[in-house]
């Protein structure tokens, strides 16, 4: 870009030489290429921006589910949204935040039984059980009668 702008103020601070038939040919065929360049140049670097910004947002993202895939109440926080702060209360009363907490046939955070399991799916991982009782709770009509535990409880 810098030898393109270079260039083309060269010809801005010697307009002479585009006027004068000596070298009007040759000056102008100079301009010319140094101007197409430099849009070119200019183009090619805006997408190369563009490219970057997608790049840093989507490994932000990677970073952000990673850290949600390891913590179960960033995990809770993040499917439940404004139930959040009940979604907590229920999983510290039902597993402790724990997604490996079994009692019988109820496992997870959430302490979700076979049943629930099979029909709203369950996981390993903190965000794969919220997801699960979420879809739970939603279909429940956002209560929590469906668990013991209770966030006023």
């Amino acid at each position: 870009m810098r030898k393109h702008t270079t260039v083309i103020r060269f010809f801005e601070n010697h307009r002479w030489l585009l006027r004068d038939p000596r070298f009007a040919r040759e000056a102008s065929f100079r301009l010319g290429t140094a101007r197409r360049g430099l849009a070119t140049t200019k183009t090619k670097a805006a997408q190369l921006r563009m490219e970057l910004v997608r790049r840093q947002r989507q490994a932000a993202r990677q970073r952000f589910l990673a850290s949600v895939e390891r913590s179960p109440e960033k995990a809770i926080c993040h499917v439940f949204g404004s139930y959040c702060s009940q979604a907590l209360q229920v999983a510290r009363c039902e597993s402790n935040y724990r997604t490996t907490a079994t009692n019988g046939q109820y496992l997870g955070i959430f302490q979700m039984g076979s049943h629930e399991r099979a029909t709203f799916g369950h996981g390993p991982s903190p965000l794969a059980q919220a997801k699960a009782a979420f879809r739970y709770f939603v279909l429940s009509g956002r209560d929590w009668s469906p668990w013991s535990c209770k966030p006023w409880s």
